[in-house]
């Protein structure tokens, strides 16, 4: 039997999915660590551990092939092939042609173009209600990353539907009609991406594909970057929007003077990744816990996101929050690349739709996509007085 704290939180069950945030005070009043036998990992609950989990180098992400691996092979050739699931030096090799083409002033020239579309966006919406989700942030990023990439605008429905199946796929125990989905989606946009790849060796443009393209990246590893771009650059913005949206309009709040302030909260209070998972390639000393060589040990984002220990008023929602060491990004070597691109886009799209419906307010109860690892809203509905 082990020595070592232990956890029987269920992370399926519908009143953990609804709302873990009581969950998780009450483990991390017992434990900041703790063995998860459902999931066969450690979890962490306070935010120092989450810290510690996400710089230790020794904590690394490792990726193994989704079983069986003849079915689900074009959902694994997208993520052997990342970097977010490698370490260094092959994460290194997989994230420096990225991190360059984004330094390339690629996202500060989008700026004008976030403003446009959300103008765009909210232009077309029915003032007396619509769905702030599904018209407004879900749209809004995925044409700003698709611009980004040089991906035509026609294929935004299709990106949208390819991202969400294969995501689905994260979550903890994910169904055979899951699995399919993703599997299916996998392939589509694998086969877009190729086409593309394809497309801009003979005729380069002024876009991310291009740049990528031209680096020493294999065609697998292009097509993986792009994937993972287009995902990332997709659910994250849709789900902290989302999520803090909802939060501040349930409180009765508004943006204070200071947007981008209001968007490190919506990114603290109800955090759009709930878990990281890493795994030991040595034994590594976690507190009093010992994580042994290739055990997992998974980062819960949202349970340092609201540790009393760092953050005052930790469970409620202050939009001029100040310091906010919030860790929705993550830390070290997996910080996130897109942080810059989601940032400006969150305040640009808070700072549209709260000038255009100044009095915004919910309609109809919102609705749960019903996931815990991305935590999110299918539906969203909201009406206002338009200016």
């Amino acid at each position: 039997m082990r020595s070592v704290p232990t956890t029987s939180l269920d992370l399926t069950s519908p009143e953990v999915v609804a709302d873990p945030y009581p969950h998780f005070a009450a483990e991390r009043a017992r434990h900041p660590v703790a063995w998860h036998e459902p999931s066969g990992m450690f979890l962490t609950f306070d935010h120092a551990s989450v810290s510690a989990v996400q710089r230790d180098r020794r904590l690394g992400r490792i990726w193994t092939d989704r079983q069986p691996a003849d079915r689900l092979e074009p959902f694994n050739l997208l993520h052997r092939n990342q970097m977010m699931e490698n370490e260094p030096p092959e994460h290194t090799r997989l994230r420096r042609p990225v991190a360059s083409a984004f330094n390339r002033g690629h996202i500060e020239r989008l700026r004008p173009r976030v403003r446009e579309l959300a103008a765009d966006l909210l232009a077309e919406v029915d003032p007396s209600g619509f769905d702030v989700v599904g018209d407004y942030a879900e749209p809004l990023p995925v044409l700003v990353i698709a611009d980004l990439l040089g991906v035509p605008r026609s294929y935004a429905s299709s990106l949208r539907d390819w991202s969400q199946a294969i995501v689905r796929m994260y979550e903890v125990a994910p169904s055979d009609a899951v699995v399919g989905a993703a599997v299916s989606a996998a392939t589509d946009f694998a086969a877009l991406v190729r086409e593309l790849v394809t497309e801009r060796r003979s005729r380069p443009t002024d876009d991310l594909i291009s740049d990528l393209v031209a680096t020493e990246l294999s065609a697998d590893e292009v097509v993986a970057a792009v994937v993972l771009l287009l995902n990332a650059g997709h659910e994250a913005s849709v789900n902290v929007f989302g999520n803090g949206l909802t939060a501040m309009l349930q409180r009765g709040l508004r943006p204070g003077p200071d947007v981008p302030a209001c968007v490190e909260e919506m990114l603290r209070f109800d955090s759009a990744l709930q878990l990281f998972e890493r795994t030991a390639t040595e034994d590594v000393s976690m507190g009093d816990v010992l994580v042994e060589e290739g055990q997992k040990i998974a980062a819960l984002l949202g349970a340092a996101n609201r540790d009393p220990a760092v953050f005052d008023r930790a469970d409620e929602f202050d939009v001029a929050r100040d310091p906010n060491p919030h860790l929705a990004f993550g830390v070290g070597v997996h910080f996130c690349l897109g942080a810059p691109l989601a940032r400006m886009e969150l305040a640009e799209s808070v700072s549209s739709l709260w000038s255009r419906f100044p009095d915004l307010a919910l309609t109809d109860e919102p609705e749960s996509r019903g996931t815990f690892v991305l935590r999110g809203f299918h539906r969203v509905k909201v009406g206002g007085r338009a200016t």
